[in-house]
């Protein structure tokens, strides 16, 4: 890495950590928990003002899924830095109850 890559490194690292806190407001209507802590972002891509989101859904026939992308647009579209917003729901890996965050698990009553 040269130095004047880190500078791009850093900004774009800040603004991942912008879009994860703006992905903790969208919320899965059924269970009230975040995406982010129920763990069905997989990944978070930026490359310049465009940010690539891939997502899951707690199960394969989820009617929630329209719901959860526009709601992903509407935090994401708050976020300084962010031009355009590619959200993509994908199917595997299937979602598991392991992907939660251990806050999830307590309040969902896993242990």
């Amino acid at each position: 890495m040269t130095e004047a890559t880190e500078p791009i490194l850093e900004e774009q690292h800040g603004v991942r950590d912008q879009v994860m806190d703006a992905l903790r407001n969208v919320h899965d209507p059924e269970l009230g928990i975040n995406i982010v802590d129920l763990g069905l972002v997989y990944g978070v891509d930026i490359e310049g003002e465009t940010v690539h989101i891939t997502y899951t859904l707690t199960t394969m026939g989820c009617p929630i899924g329209p719901l959860i992308e526009q709601e992903i647009m509407r935090f994401l579209a708050d976020v300084p830095g962010v031009e355009k917003v590619d959200a993509e729901m994908v199917l595997r890996p299937a979602w598991t109850p392991d992907m939660m965050s251990e806050e999830a698990k307590a309040a969902l009553g896993f242990f």
